[in-house]
């Protein structure tokens, strides 16, 4: 069983600061039984990009899939990840369920089928009885850190919670008493929120006082969206999980299995933005070409995260021939409204700034 970072075969894949994609749960049409070679490409075309994965988290779904679907996405995203030459690329895995009980044994499933790290959300069907209960809200993380084999990290979400939105005293008290929990993924959007506790965290006395169980896991800040990535960044923030950076790289033809360092061949135009907001601080004048570029990919984020799962699918079957719909309920985009999307200014401009991207890293090769 995959324990702590370490994998079976004793490689180490460590949570570093960075871009990470909830991946989409690909179906089959007709049927809605998983596609796994298209979910196998996309997390290869995206690690080929600078991106790790997110497996089973809000934008694949996870509500809709049983705990077989999930563990073979899992085991479907280590091997795309090793046939193509990044077998130290780390996956995390949503488990989060309704009780304490499930999830936790989703933990243990996630762990046993190849996850390095775990994401948990609180569940929001009795959000009215435990959303304001703060005893109860820390007894679930902190249950569910301690029984998990893997590093977990908290995913606050109130748009899929029933509302329930941690604050930033609760996650910080978290950090510091729960070793095994890695970080946390803010998807409520408060940069305040982010600002606040990111300092807590980068306090020196943080690592030495509150060490955490794996030294491959640090407790990371990241953020839900990719529109404050250079607040982020100058806050001591770690980066972003998001789901805009599904639709990034655009089709192109090099070979992945030819590279193993992402880092030195970033196609993805946020994994960009985030590289340029980090060398930005010790280069000021690379702070210009970062705010441009932050604007553009805030401007699209807001328009594209507004039209959910199905505009992001939708888009993807735009751009690079795969995407097909949600599994229902979940329905389609409807045609006017897709059409309407990929028309729109904010989302053209984010398309011409990834081809950017991709003829600026052609012509540098």
């Amino acid at each position: 069983m995959a324990a702590n970072g370490y994998q079976p075969n004793g490689v180490s894949r460590p949570l570093r600061p960075g871009i990470y994609a909830p991946i989409p749960s690909f179906f089959l049409p007709g049927s809605e039984d998983l596609d796994i070679p298209t979910f196998e490409a996309h997390v290869a075309r995206l690690a080929g990009a600078g991106v790790g994965p997110l497996v089973a988290g809000s934008m694949g779904e996870a509500l809709h899939l049983s705990h077989s679907e999930r563990v073979k996405l899992i085991h479907a995203a280590r091997k795309a990840l090793d046939t193509a030459g990044f077998s130290h690329i780390p996956i995390i895995a949503g488990t989060g369920a309704g009780s304490t009980r499930e999830t936790i044994e989703l933990t243990n499933e996630a762990a046993a089928a190849g996850a390095d790290y775990a994401i948990v959300i609180a569940s929001g069907y009795f959000a009215g009885a435990w959303a304001n209960n703060r005893t109860a809200l820390k007894a679930f993380w902190v249950e569910v850190s301690e029984k998990s084999p893997i590093p977990v990290m908290i995913y606050n979400y109130p748009g899929a919670s029933g509302g329930i939105d941690l604050d930033s005293d609760l996650i910080t008290e978290l950090a510091r008493d729960c070793p095994n929990i890695c970080g946390v993924k803010l998807t409520c959007g408060n940069v305040g929120k982010l600002t606040r506790i990111a300092d807590s965290i980068a306090s020196p006395s943080f690592a030495s006082q509150h060490p955490r169980k794996s030294p491959h896991a640090p407790f990371l800040v990241l953020g839900g969206y990719a529109d404050f990535l250079v607040p982020s960044a100058y806050a001591s923030g770690h980066g972003a999980i998001t789901g805009l950076a599904n639709l990034f790289p655009l089709r192109f033809s090099f070979c992945y299995d030819k590279f193993t360092d992402p880092a030195a061949y970033i196609q993805n135009a946020i994994a960009r933005l985030f590289q340029l907001s980090e060398a930005s601080k010790k280069d000021p004048s690379l702070l210009p070409e970062a705010q441009r570029l932050q604007g553009i990919i805030a401007r699209a984020d807001y328009t594209i995260a507004k039209a959910s799962i199905a505009g992001t699918k939708y888009l993807l079957e735009r751009l690079n021939g795969y995407g097909g719909v949600p599994r229902r309920p979940l329905p389609p985009i409807d045609s006017a409204a897709a059409q309407a999307l990929w028309e729109h200014s904010d989302v053209q401009e984010g398309i011409k700034l990834e081809q950017e991207s991709t003829r600026s890293l052609k012509s540098s090769r």
